[in-house]
């Protein structure tokens, strides 16, 4: 098992740390998918209860709650969009507006899981805004900075690729030109902001994207 990555922040009631891509944040089904995040937390502070994920391929910022009211408390706001997250992505092309909003029902695409898929007949309602940091025009790349306003699975996957924007190193949404063009998925979870589950105090966690 990899070491446990440093803790972003600790205390009696929470914990933030990086998770790497390629990195579960829970077990999977089978004993080849035991390693994860949360057993890695686990081996310096026992008491970690998970409040929510990300995707496998997806890096960045997570939260374990170290207690159950506490747990309740992050779980409860993560649910009501009382958490203000932030994610990096590098995605093909260059994106001619400086900002705007994906607003594209999503639904399970059932013969091809873990796929999702753009369904406006029987989708959940699913938004996600998007700001331009930077372009490359050399290598026909845009970073952006997202904002998921809804938590569907693999939302920002799906959404950029509608777009035809996908995230470089996407293996589900990308074509093989993109997919291959990186090592991993160019996506990560880069700041969050809430309230602390015991006393209210703002609490804000930065972590810069490796790609």
């Amino acid at each position: 098992m990899a070491a446990t990555p440093p803790p972003v922040f600790v205390d009696e009631h929470l914990l933030v740390l990086d998770k790497a891509a390629g990195l579960l944040t829970v077990p999977g089904r089978g004993t080849d998918k035991a390693e994860c995040l949360w057993s890695h937390a686990r081996l310096l502070w026992p008491d970690a209860l998970v409040v929510h994920r990300l995707d496998m391929a997806t890096s960045g910022l997570v939260v374990f709650a170290r207690n159950a009211a506490a747990q309740r408390h992050l779980s409860i706001a993560f649910a009501e969009r009382q958490v203000d997250k932030r994610y990096e992505a590098l995605v093909a092309g260059v994106m001619p507006d400086d900002e705007g909003r994906i607003d594209l029902p999503l639904s399970a695409d059932w013969p091809n899981r873990p796929r999702q898929q753009v369904d406006v007949v029987a989708g959940k309602p699913s938004l996600t805004r998007w700001r331009v940091l930077s372009r490359d025009l050399t290598a026909q790349r845009t970073r952006l900075e997202l904002t998921p306003h809804t938590g569907r699975s693999h939302q920002l996957r799906v959404h950029l690729s509608a777009i035809g924007h996908a995230i470089v190193g996407d293996a589900l949404y990308a074509s093989p030109e993109v997919a291959t063009a990186a090592a991993r998925l160019c996506l990560h979870a880069t700041a969050l902001k809430f309230l602390h589950p015991h006393h209210a105090a703002p609490l804000a966690f930065v972590s810069p994207a490796a790609f």
